[in-house]
């Protein structure tokens, strides 16, 4: 009979060793097995990403002739109005660029620009983060600030060889510094504790008193530059309403976040060239 109980509670005995054997482990040794792990299972990450890429190029070659027509005859029209926004962009660069000599001000943090695949995507109530195609092998660095068309995606937290971690603004673990846009008065903003396939939220504090928003009547939560990681003006959300705080001195809100930042494919991101 006490043997029988054992065995009934033998599985649990032995996941409760392994779990003190793991607390008990120093901190190196931890670090040093997530490492080793990450990086033996990044090659299988890749090929599948690969893999889902060559199955979207086949599925794309079962489309009619006709088809292929109507979407390159739209390609181009996008093409076009890219050209004519990149032309744009070098005329107002040149024009900020005078005005900074002209003012001496000290100039614009200068990023290099790295674009990147999601190869995965791990969603949970506790973090949101995608795995990048891309690591050491380009110059990625823990820190660096990711966009992409819609604003801020998140920051990179883990780099290793051919891949690196992101954590998403959506992730209650950021915290960035914001401002309405038009407004210059800073606030904190922290990603939320969201569903896995619910829209993606988060709250920011210490709102001034004058700041209103509603459902109807939105404010635009862009970066304010503070702390050197994000540049300004980049677009985090939408504040879809604000109350007082328990304190009564500031307001907290609710943030919209970009529904596309479930479902990224490529990302941007800006590695400093002259890194801390």
């Amino acid at each position: 009979m006490p043997f029988r109980r054992f065995a009934t509670h033998r599985p649990f005995a032995t996941l409760g060793f392994v779990v003190v054997a793991w607390l008990l482990l120093p901190v190196g040794v931890k670090t040093f097995s997530r490492a080793s792990f990450f990086e033996l299972t990044a090659p299988v990450t890749v090929a599948a990403d690969y893999a889902r890429g060559l199955q979207e190029y086949w599925s794309l070659r079962l489309h009619s002739n006709h088809e292929l027509i109507v979407a390159g005859r739209d390609l181009a029209r996008i093409n076009a109005s890219y050209e004519f926004a990149v032309q744009q962009n070098a005329e107002l660069q040149a024009g900020l660029e005078r005005l900074e000599a002209l003012l001496r001000l000290p100039s614009y943090s200068n990023y290099r620009l790295e674009h990147a695949r999601v190869a995965r995507r791990d969603f949970s109530g506790w973090w949101q983060r995608i795995v990048l195609r891309k690591g050491q092998n380009f110059g990625l660095t823990v820190g660096a600030p990711v966009v992409f068309s819609g604003g801020v995606v998140g920051r990179v937290t883990e780099v290793y060889s051919t891949t690196a971690v992101v954590e998403l603004i959506s992730s209650p673990n950021v915290r960035l510094a914001g401002v309405i846009e038009g407004d210059t008065n800073a606030m904190s903003y922290q990603g939320g504790l969201n569903p896995t396939f619910g829209p993606p939220r988060g709250v920011v504090e210490f709102v001034p008193l004058d700041v209103f928003a509603s459902p109807t009547a939105t404010k635009r939560l862009v970066t304010s530059g503070f702390g050197g990681v994000f540049p300004p003006g980049l677009t985090i959300g939408v504040v879809t309403k604000v109350e007082p705080s328990t304190d009564g001195l500031f307001k907290t809100g609710e943030v919209k976040l970009d529904e596309r930042l479930g479902s990224l494919t490529e990302v941007t991101v800006l590695v400093p060239l002259t890194p801390e």
